[in-house]
């Protein structure tokens, strides 16, 4: 029998089996991620211990009840109480170095406790931080979702562009991630309302968190200020492990390209400890359907007519032929 050409087809499968397998691989850059993330599990419910310590040091319980039963007794003009899961922590530095001024004694950060709060040491949301987090922390979530939790790390040094943008929406939309405002905790659903739903706190006050920071120690603040370094160094991991996956897949394409015969691309696969079959791939098509068997090509050519079908009709149609199949 004469060698089989390789072609398009063909590179996009070994290549696509090539990541499924690399994905499945311990290395030092997998290792690394998962630690990090077993690390921010780890902190999650020790930093918010202590956040509840220093909010009801500010908000005490009484204070909070005795505010609700007065919105009780005299109606909105008193509804001043709210759950929140973001604080701007403050402490007061007891020296001051000698270019600074009285001015820079306090030292305030913001703290956001959602999934997708922010992961570097600024205060804005206008950073992509928060996402590269949640989409890295729920990976296994969004792959389940036929997501692509991995857009960041890939478009890494890119301009935003529309595959860049499609992924992100898409991820945003599998998480229930619905965008921050002021009034954003309200409409977020699925992964996100229940991951945030585990760290909210009743603060008094209504307006925006900025406007109401909150005292603590020098020491809790470094404990709060550990938490996020954790959550962006989970952002670095991902990245490192995901960038090293694309450089294989780079000289695995650049190698595919070279070879001329499907028996070279199978060899490939083999000397890096992937079984693939030669057979298999041409047997399927890209999705692994065996196209050329006449029994799944009836069913896959049938099954572009009729698409209005009750789907009663259609379990009838596949008990017949299941049946069929058993007597035969």
């Amino acid at each position: 029998m004469s060698k089989i050409r390789m072609n398009t087809e063909f590179r996009n499968k070994i290549l696509n089996r090539y990541v499924e397998s690399a994905e499945q691989e311990i290395t030092q850059e997998k290792e690394g991620f998962n630690q990090a993330r077993e690390k921010v599990d780890e902190l999650y419910p020790q930093a918010f211990r202590l956040a509840t310590d220093v909010v009801k040091r500010s908000y005490p319980d009484d204070d909070v009840q005795t505010c609700r039963t007065l919105k009780q007794k005299y109606g909105s003009p008193l509804d001043v109480v709210a759950k929140d899961k973001c604080f701007y922590f403050s402490y007061a530095k007891e020296n001051l170095d000698e270019d600074e001024n009285e001015s820079d004694r306090n030292v305030s950060e913001h703290f956001d406790f959602g999934l997708f709060g922010e992961c570097d040491s600024g205060d804005s949301y206008n950073n992509d931080s928060g996402k590269k987090f949640a989409y890295a922390y729920k990976r296994e979530e969004l792959k389940a979702k036929d997501c692509n939790p991995d857009i960041f790390p890939q478009q890494e040094g890119k301009e935003d562009n529309p595959h860049k943008t499609k992924h992100i929406d898409a991820n945003a939309k599998a998480l229930g991630y619905s965008g921050y405002s002021r009034y954003a905790d309200e409409s977020q659903i699925g992964i996100t309302k229940q991951f945030d739903n585990q760290w909210y706190l009743d603060i008094i006050g209504t307006s925006h968190c900025r406007s109401r920071t909150i005292a603590c120690t020098k020491d809790e603040f470094n404990f709060f200020q550990l938490f996020k370094q954790a959550k962006a160094h989970v952002i670095t991991c991902h990245q490192k492990w995901i960038a090293s996956i694309e450089k294989q897949k780079q000289a695995m394409r650049t190698g595919l390209k070279a070879y001329r015969y499907l028996s070279e691309g199978v060899e490939l696969m083999k000397e890096l400890g992937v079984e693939l079959d030669e057979s298999e791939l041409v047997r399927c098509n890209s999705t692994g359907l065996t196209i050329y068997n006449p029994v799944n090509l009836a069913s896959m050519i049938k099954g572009m007519k009729n698409t209005t079908m009750t789907r009663e009709q259609k379990i009838a149609i596949r008990k017949a032929y299941e049946q069929q199949n058993s007597v035969n």
